[in-house]
Formats: structure tokens, sequence, C-alpha cells
């Protein structure tokens, strides 16, 4: 039975992932900080799949002890990084401290986590990368370039070391959720059509990996929205506020 490793356990999105992949009869490692307190969290996946569900600490920041972090054994068969923080764009754009933060927790923490397993999976022969990224790193917008910025980093990540790692049996999917009603969304106003619920991620992201995608849109109407917004010459675009 293979081993499913979640980081950032404790969002919706991951732990929506942990219920489809439970479901498909994968363990489970819940990595996040005060992963003891996850404790109700794994005891009712256990409860209702038959599964075995591991709790680890896990600090997105602390960049220096994601090798250490990698380095444990069992070595995952599947990584998936739910990590991400979205901040305020109109505080954080002021705000030196603030926009930093949105920015490591988007890019240098995952970017550097998944490096590391990407290292260990190589050597190994095979797996799966999992990063959970933004259709917000498409184009750089005026309400959310700060945490777009970082999330275009990411999927540039993602992008290059899926092409480093081809031919190598390890394989990176890039999910671009768009809109999902989550706990970090839950004070927007966000149009039904284009807003996914968390299962819905979860068991696009388990498709994904049986079928080896490469990048996936969860809900196919944002490729066709980016691609329009990309296509917009910049002499426009700049004068639009989005």
């Amino acid at each position: 039975m293979s081993q499913v490793m979640i980081l950032g356990g404790r969002s919706d999105m991951a732990l929506a992932c942990a219920h489809a992949f439970a479901g498909a009869g994968h363990d489970i490692v819940l990595a996040a900080r005060r992963s003891e307190t996850l404790g109700p969290e794994k005891a009712d996946i256990e409860l209702r799949y038959g599964v075995t569900v591991g709790l680890r600490d896990f600090d997105a920041l602390d960049v220096d002890g994601h090798e250490d972090f990698a380095a444990a054994d069992p070595l995952p068969d599947i990584v998936i990084c739910a990590v991400g923080r979205m901040g305020e764009q109109d505080a954080d754009q002021d705000d030196v401290a603030a926009s930093v933060a949105v920015m490591r927790s988007n890019y240098e923490g995952p970017a550097a986590i998944l490096g590391a397993y990407a290292t260990r999976m190589e050597a190994r022969g095979t797996g799966t990368i999992v990063g959970i990224s933004s259709v917000a790193g498409d184009r750089g917008r005026a309400t959310n370039y700060i945490y777009g910025s970082a999330k275009a980093g990411f999927t540039a990540f993602l992008s290059g070391m899926r092409n480093r790692l081809t031919g190598t049996g390890v394989h990176v999917v890039t999910v671009k959720p768009g809109f999902v009603a989550t706990q970090m969304t839950e004070h927007m106003d966000l149009p039904e059509r284009l807003t996914a619920q968390p299962a819905e991620v979860g068991a696009a992201i388990l498709k994904a990996v049986d079928k080896g995608q490469n990048v996936i849109y969860v809900r196919g109407v944002w490729r066709l929205i980016m691609g329009i917004i990309r296509s917009i010459p910049e002499a426009i675009f700049k004068k639009m506020s989005i």
C-alpha cells in the first residue's frame, strides 16, 4: 500500500486530498505545524477508510530543516504540497514583512521542500510530486500580484522540475484550482460557477496522479478564462482593474 505525504496538512484542500487518496486505499501522512492537534482528523480518516494516518510536524518556512525532513524514511510514494498563504494585497503592498511572508509561504518554502523530495525520488527512480499552485500565477493583476507573483514562481519551478525529471520515473503535477470554497476565501463573494469545493479538488488531484497528467485546472472553464486574460495586450491590460 503506497504512502501519500501531504504538506500543509491542516488546510481544507489538504484534508480533502487526504480523504480522496485514503478512499483509494493509500496510507496518509499529514504534515503541519502543531501536527498533534490533527488527532481528530487522523482518527476520522483511519476509521472511514481503514488506512494508516501519520502526523509529522512541518513548517514550510523553516527551509534550513527541509533536507532533514525529506530525508526521513520511509520515502513517500506521492508528495502533495498544499502549503499557501493568500494575504491581503491592499495591506501587504505597503508592508515589506507581510509581503515577504506571502512570497515565502507560496514559493520559497514549497519549492525548497519539493526540491528535497525530488532529489530522493530521482535516486529511487519512482515517485509523484504534486504542487498546488494557482491561476493567480498565470498573469500579474493589481488585485493580488504579491500572491500571484509567488504562485507564478512556483508554477515555473514545477514546470522546470517536471522537465528535469522526465525519464527518471518521477512525475510532477501542477494543480491550478481557481476559486475554492475554503476558510481562506470565506470572506470573499465568489461566483458559484467558478468556485470548486475542496472535495472536488481532492478528486481532481487523485485523477491527475492516476492518469499521469501534467497541468490541471480543477474546473476547465479556468483554462479558457486565463487564456483570454493572458492574451490581452499589455497596453490595454494595464488600464484594467481586475
